[in-house]
């Protein structure tokens, strides 16, 4: 059984609504099981330009799928709640939904870098991996919890209880 961590972000078309659907279509898709949620934050956009605040959360999964299976299951969600691809990275969306950690396993193709590779400096990243997992490590050793604690938690914050149900 594959231990997969996903990131979940969204900053269009009422977000936490929009991760609450990820979340119900994440428990449909079949030989994988949805282990956990953590809870949803707010969080500043990242990149350049004005954006709406995003909406964050991780999840765990375990799975019988290997981790470009999982990356086809996570972009149909995506597609199937209007996410559009294009050139631009730094763009309004609305779903993203990232592996973050397969495994111990460092990951390294043109559809898939594992670990995520900028989740080491993501408060929005890190702060629910922590939720999820206080313990959890990096495929390198390297501490979620220690990662956390040396970036800035300028512009995150904790949104209410009743936005995770899902």
């Amino acid at each position: 059984m594959n231990k997969v961590y996903i990131g979940l972000g969204s900053n269009l078309k009422t977000p936490a609504q929009q991760l609450r659907q990820a979340i119900a279509s994440i428990r449909l898709i079949p030989n994988m099981q949805l282990i956990a949620v953590s809870p949803f934050y707010g969080s500043s956009a990242v990149g350049p330009g004005q954006q709406p605040d995003y909406v964050n959360a991780a999840a765990l999964l375990h799975t019988t799928l290997d981790a470009h299976s999982v990356l086809d299951e996570l972009q149909a969600i995506e597609q199937g709640q209007g996410r559009i691809r294009g050139p631009e990275q730094w763009v309004p969306r609305t779903l993203d939904l990232d592996i973050l950690l397969f495994n111990n396993d460092v990951i390294s193709t043109q559809r898939l870098q594992v670990p995520h590779p900028r989740a080491r400096e993501r408060n929005f990243v890190l702060q629910p991996l922590l939720d999820l997992n206080a313990a959890l490590l990096l495929p390198d050793g390297t501490s979620v919890a220690a990662l956390l604690a040396a970036t800035s938690k300028q512009g995150l914050w904790p949104l209410p209880d009743d936005t995770t149900e899902a």
